[in-house]
């Protein structure tokens, strides 16, 4: 966009100086007869017209001059506030000097007379005048403009939609419309949020100082890593803000795309944050009270394992007997951040339950490594290898520190020749996760989505890795 030019100064410009110049040619004639009157009349006229010419020049040319100042300094038009304020400016000055010039009335004297006017009147409306005043302010400053999402005093946060001489007009997240006068807005600290830019904000967490900062930091990560799903650009963080009353305060920090999404977004980093705690078996820690965790010997880690066995899909069909058996076999390992748990193509007979932390999954195709997706707690991989012995199907590596439980072939091998029909099952549920995996769905497709055909056919595959008999 080029800078305005000054073609519409040349009307008012124009008419201006035909005005002015109008009065100076007329002569001046004895006030006697029709004659002189008529010509005290037109130069009247002239003059009025060439002092209200000049005011509008004056205005166009103050209106140019404020975009052209807004071009060079790369930002927003003025807000036209300005414009206008500064327009009323300039015909209160020319009507006074239409008062002084052309009908010899005492400037002094009109002057004085509106002061005290003017004074009266703003004592009255002291406070509309202040939010005139605070409105001509904020459209010098431009501190926000059209769309953006400010807060302002309390209560008082939306985007805006209009910004008048007293007031800003603002819709809330609820739709609501709130009105808020200028000068409450110039009184109090202003925070822009912008129309669409991203910005951070922290969710605040205790935990018990006691709560080994690693396992902390990767469970609430993971919980943040979850909520991604929903919000990929949340790009979190998890910090050690302090300790105070026993108990050490996290920050769970993520951006949000607007103010419009941040409650949205909060609410789900703060349920997957709940979902993750859990998960794990923890609490959140309560100021003042003395709070102990322990780290848990073998039979107390049972129920949690048993527990994690029971979100998995996999074992819905176990009997709580059998999930405990399992449970006594599961294999603990605790992975640094970067460690590749397993690899693609490499021959296996395992299952992993993620406990904490986070994982991504990768896949090479045509000599290039692809990210697929990211594992949370509670999902699990290398399923296939488990049942049917084929190998990995994908690599994954820990993106965060992690925790996972294995569960080797010679595990479930027992619960299988007691128990030859979980096989159906357990086939069955591997046709739906393979479905879902092919939409790139997370959600389990219906059963009656699944293939037959391809069902039978895992079946018996897992039936010969097993060496179970027909059933």
């Amino acid at each position: 966009m080029g800078q305005p030019g000054f073609r519409p100064l040349i009307g008012p410009a124009a008419l201006a100086l035909t005005g002015f110049l109008l009065r100076a040619v007329l002569p001046v004639l004895p006030e006697d007869g029709v004659e002189a009157q008529l010509l005290v009349a037109v130069r009247a006229v002239a003059g009025i017209a060439g002092w209200l010419a000049l005011a509008w020049a004056a205005a166009r040319l103050f209106d140019i001059l404020l975009l052209r100042a807004a071009l060079v300094a790369r930002r927003p038009p003025y807000s036209r506030l300005l414009g206008d304020m500064a327009r009323g400016v300039l015909f209160i000055s020319a009507v006074l000097a239409i008062a002084a010039q052309i009908f010899e009335q005492p400037a002094l004297g009109i002057i004085t007379t509106s002061g005290v006017a003017v004074a009266v009147i703003g004592f009255a409306l002291r406070n509309i005048i202040s939010d005139l005043f605070s409105g001509i302010a904020l459209s010098v400053e431009a501190p926000y403009r059209i769309g953006d999402w400010i807060e302002t005093a309390e209560g008082c946060a939306g985007r805006v939609v209009e910004v008048s001489w007293r007031a800003t007009r603002l819709i809330t997240r609820d739709g609501v419309t709130q009105v808020v006068p200028n000068g409450l807005v110039a009184a109090h600290r202003l925070n822009n949020y912008g129309a669409a830019g991203s910005y951070r904000i922290a969710l605040r967490l205790l935990l018990p100082a006691t709560l080994a900062p690693e396992r902390a930091r990767r469970v609430l990560l993971a919980a943040a890593f979850d909520a991604g799903r929903d919000y990929p650009s949340l790009a979190p963080d998890v910090i050690l803000w302090e300790m105070t009353d026993g108990a050490a305060l996290w920050l769970v920090r993520f951006h949000v795309p607007n103010y419009g999404r941040e409650a949205a977004c909060r609410d789900a980093v703060a349920a997957a944050v709940l979902r993750a705690l859990q998960h794990a078996g923890l609490e959140v820690a309560r100021p003042g009270r003395t709070l102990q965790v322990e780290r848990p010997t073998l039979p107390a880690a049972r129920p949690r394992r048993e527990a994690l066995l029971r979100q998995v899909p996999l074992f819905r069909d176990f009997l709580p007997a059998e999930r405990a058996e399992l449970a006594q076999h599961l294999q603990e390992r605790l992975l640094p951040r970067d460690t590749t748990i397993v690899r693609q193509g490499e021959a296996a007979d395992s299952l992993f339950i993620l406990a904490e932390g986070a994982l991504d999954v990768r896949i090479e195709r045509g000599g290039t490594e692809l990210a697929l997706d990211r594992m949370v707690p509670g999902d699990i991989f290398g399923e296939m290898s488990l049942l049917t012995g084929q190998p990995r199907s994908a690599t994954v590596a820990a993106a965060t520190e992690a925790v996972v439980f294995e569960i080797s072939k010679q595990h479930l091998d027992p619960i299988l020749q007691r128990r030859p029909e979980l096989a159906e099952a357990l086939a069955a549920m591997m046709v739906r996760r393979q479905a879902r995996n092919a939409e790139g769905d997370r959600h389990l497709v219906p059963p009656e989505a699944a293939d037959p055909h391809r069902e039978a056919d895992l079946l018996g595959r897992l039936r010969a890795f097993f060496r179970l008999g027909s059933h």
